[in-house]
């Protein structure tokens, strides 16, 4: 057999449908496009979403289906960046099966994504979820016997420096401004202004007394790593016996975990009942250590 040898790229003119390059399939994302077109979910999304957008104005959308197709992408692998995902779906071959997309068409673009989500509100969302709970609860996944609740810390998509006083609408840096000026120093440098924030005493953050501009609901938080950002608290109820998410809550990050706790299993609850009938608790619940003492077990109660 003799040498193959890489040659000088050229681009074809023209190309036949047979000789554009196909993927061989990913077991995964196959099974589950099969699992969505047999419950309808491309007319279940459209009609959810049709609301939010013109009967006849300008050129159509992408179809939502696909939105919703990208996000099940960044879920099942870990990707939470919306370039990311849209620089690992444009890579692979398979992906772009499961987006549906003809040999011409381009994967959505990240700004794409964002305007999209900014447009469909957290109802049309949230509908989205319920009726994925719902197609799993038909097949099993769903017991709902033991549910295991756990939550995090998520940096929220706004600046500490932009935050304001509640009660003056001062800023931060206005603050240090004012301090310095106070000390003495009439005109404070940027090293100024470290060095007092560095010296001042009390100089810790309260969301009592600081608001965010861009993000009024985000609140001062420590992150996992130490670090302080506006931050909110991601709450999720899982059954245990089956991996199913049921519940995927979103609280303020100062409150502890006590007291999302309950909010979390009561929407676990609806969600069940709304999947699985009226008929439908949650038995057992189990947190992680960071829960506080009390117990979370609660009795199963009959139908």
């Amino acid at each position: 057999m003799a040498m193959g040898q890489q040659k000088d790229r050229q681009g074809d003119l023209m190309v036949s449908w047979s000789e554009m390059p196909r993927s061989p399939g990913h077991v995964f994302y196959d099974r589950l496009q099969s699992v969505l077109i047999e419950g309808g979910f491309d007319g279940f999304a459209e009609a959810a979403c049709r609301p939010c957008y013109a009967a006849r104005m300008g050129a159509p959308s992408v179809p939502p289906g696909r939105y919703f197709r990208m996000h099940l992408v960044g879920y099942f692998e870990g990707i939470c960046s919306e370039r990311g995902l849209e620089w690992r779906c444009s890579d692979s071959l398979s992906l772009r099966e499961f987006l549906l997309l003809e040999g011409r068409d381009r994967v959505p673009d990240h700004s794409w994504l964002s305007r999209t989500r900014t447009r469909l509100p957290h109802e049309v969302h949230t509908a989205v979820f319920n009726w994925v709970l719902a197609l799993i609860a038909e097949a099993g996944l769903v017991k709902g016997d033991r549910i295991g609740v756990d939550a995090s810390t998520m940096e929220a998509n706004a600046a500490l420096r932009n935050i304001v006083r509640r009660d003056t609408g001062e800023g931060y840096r206005e603050m240090l401004e004012h301090l310095a000026r106070e000390s003495g120093i009439e005109t404070p440098t940027a090293e100024d202004l470290a060095r007092l924030d560095r010296k001042r005493k009390g100089k810790k953050l309260s969301n009592r007394d600081w608001v965010s501009k861009s993000d009024p609901e985000a609140k001062i938080a420590k992150m996992k790593d130490g670090t302080t950002h506006l931050a909110y608290k991601p709450e999720h109820a899982v059954d245990l016996d089956t991996g199913a998410v049921v519940a995927a809550e979103l609280h303020p990050a100062d409150q502890g975990d006590t007291t999302t706790l309950e909010k979390t299993l009561a929407a676990a609850e609806e969600k069940l009942a709304r999947s699985r009938g009226p008929a439908a608790r949650s038995g057992a619940c189990r947190r992680d250590r960071g829960c506080g003492q009390r117990s979370a077990r609660r009795s199963r109660h009959a139908a």
